[in-house]
């Protein structure tokens, strides 16, 4: 197989049928040896059963269906492991990135020998505060972290067979996908696309900070690091406090005193200990995910493969 292209479905009933057309399109005029995995992450709409009828007239459509809604990038790995493509297209279904970009995208790993080619933003869009918050997030992981994301990163790209492979060697259950794919190496170009933004996305505040706070675990032990810093700098001030107090008293100065600030002194200690703790408390919420060894995706059922070959994918996909 020349090319694999991969899509997941959540609420994607509208996009569907335009999407399945542009990008067979696009990959008939890159190669006639390809297939089209779709990824059913739960979708509650008709998603499912349009790709199902497209999987029955078209063989190149092969649909993987997971038992419920896991989220979008544990789908994204779950599809991955269905790939046979010596390169790989990943591309969202909801149109927001032009699936005509596969024949971009190939251009340019054609003339670099890159293993991956993908999508950056010029410029952030959606509103003020998710610009803003976008844009810090990216800022702060950087500075904490070792594997680098480039700013304004799109999930849209075309990997090589063996960085796939190399992808899916990670083994963790906590994980965000932009940092697997920084630590995974290999050569990667950005090409600047143009995204249309349709002002909806699954992806609320909430979800957003909680990914982001999974990003900075899973990737970096800077903040242990911090709170151990703030210990010893909160230990370095109170010992110079105590000292002052001493010194006034053997100096027999008056030494400011009160109610105010003691309790100061108390809620500023309390404050940095259950702080220092919430950290440890992550890290250790992370590790019991990891020892559990759940699986990241359970696949309710394949459509488009024989019957052999989809027992065997499925089983690969599950462990």
């Amino acid at each position: 197989m020349q090319l694999s292209i991969l899509t997941t479905l959540y609420r994607s009933e509208r996009y569907v049928t335009e999407f399945y057309k542009r990008v067979s399109s696009a990959a008939a005029q890159a190669t006639d040896d390809y297939e089209l995995i779709f990824v059913n992450d739960g979708s509650p709409d008709r998603s499912l059963e349009m790709v199902v009828e497209l999987a029955r007239s078209d063989p190149r459509v092969v649909v993987v269906n997971l038992s419920r809604n896991f989220g979008h990038h544990k789908a994204i790995r779950a599809g991955l492991r269905f790939a046979t493509g010596a390169r790989v297209f990943l591309v969202d279904s909801d149109l927001e990135e032009p699936p005509e970009l596969l024949l971009d995208f190939a251009k340019e790993m054609d003339r670099t020998g890159a293993d991956v080619v993908y999508g950056v933003q010029e410029a952030r869009s959606g509103s003020l505060f998710r610009r803003l918050s976008g844009g810090a997030a990216y800022r702060v992981y950087n500075l904490l972290a070792s594997a680098r994301i480039p700013t304004n990163m799109l999930a849209v790209r075309l990997m090589s067979g063996r960085f796939v492979r190399a992808f899916l060697s990670f083994p963790e259950r906590a994980f965000a996908l932009s940092g697997i794919w920084s630590l995974t190496g290999f050569s990667q170009q950005p090409v600047v696309v143009a995204r249309v933004d349709k002002g909806q996305s699954s992806y609320s505040l909430t979800r957003r900070l909680k990914m982001f706070v999974d990003m900075i675990t899973a990737f970096s032990a800077a903040p242990l690091l911090f709170g151990f810093f703030m210990g010893s700098l909160v230990l370095a001030f109170c010992g110079a406090a105590i000292a002052s107090v001493v010194i006034a008293w053997l100096c027999c100065l008056v030494y400011p005193s009160g109610w105010a600030s003691a309790m100061i002194s108390v809620w500023f200690l309390g404050g940095l200990t259950v702080f220092a703790l919430g950290i440890i408390g992550k890290y250790a919420a992370t590790i019991f995910l990891e020892v559990k060894k759940r699986p990241l995706t359970i696949i309710r059922a394949c459509y488009g493969f024989p019957s052999e070959a989809s027992s065997r994918k499925a089983h690969s996909a599950e462990r």
